[in-house]
């Protein structure tokens, strides 16, 4: 019986840990955005960059790297393997910062702390395996937070279930879950006084 539960416990946090993995998470704010603030041409417009520049190449980049053996899956869970994973994600979102500046003339605020984010998750690397899918969650919570707080409070108890199920599914210890949740509360932090400054 107690296996039964304990089972069924791994499965549902395994749909869970799946479902609200960082790219899936931070698309459904860029769409949940797009409905909100654009009309659907602009919303066009502005997500396909995102989409050829940074959310397709990383699919692949993952699927490619899991087929040839080089990550053992596509959570990326290894500590070693992790490292040419947090390059390859900060080259596309520079090379998108890049094209976004040029094509528009300004510097895209929520892809710039996703690349500080994931600079402050590369160090913290280095000394500890800071759990990027509690981290991602936490900073998307802050996102939804600048357009409706209600939504950035239901985000928030996603995030901290998230950091639940990354511990049962032993991807990460309860210490690698805080500290990927420390680092993700300063940068998001620094990114709402941030947003606060520039509305004003």
């Amino acid at each position: 019986m107690e296996e039964k539960q304990t089972s069924l416990l791994h499965k549902v946090s395994k749909v869970i840990s799946d479902f609200f993995n960082p790219l899936v998470s931070l698309i459904i704010f860029f769409v949940y955005m797009s409905i909100k603030q654009y009309t659907t041409k602009e919303s066009f417009l502005y997500f396909l960059p995102l989409l050829l520049m940074i959310i397709v190449p990383i699919i692949i980049w993952l699927v490619w790297n899991v087929k040839t053996g080089r990550y053992t899956n596509m959570d990326v869970s290894n500590r070693v393997q992790r490292k040419t994973l947090y390059i390859f994600i900060a080259a596309c979102v520079i090379t998108y910062l890049i094209f976004n500046y040029i094509r528009n003339g300004y510097l895209d605020l929520v892809m710039l702390f996703i690349l500080i984010l994931l600079f402050a998750l590369q160090i913290s690397n280095f000394f500890i395996k800071s759990s990027m899918h509690t981290a991602f969650n936490i900073f998307v919570a802050a996102l939804f937070f600048t357009l409706d707080w209600k939504m950035g409070i239901v985000w928030l108890g996603i995030a901290i279930l998230v950091g639940v199920t990354r511990v049962i599914l032993k991807r990460h210890t309860v210490k690698e879950v805080f500290m990927g949740a420390g680092i993700a509360f300063m940068v998001s932090f620094i990114y709402l006084y941030c947003n606060i400054q520039f509305q004003h």
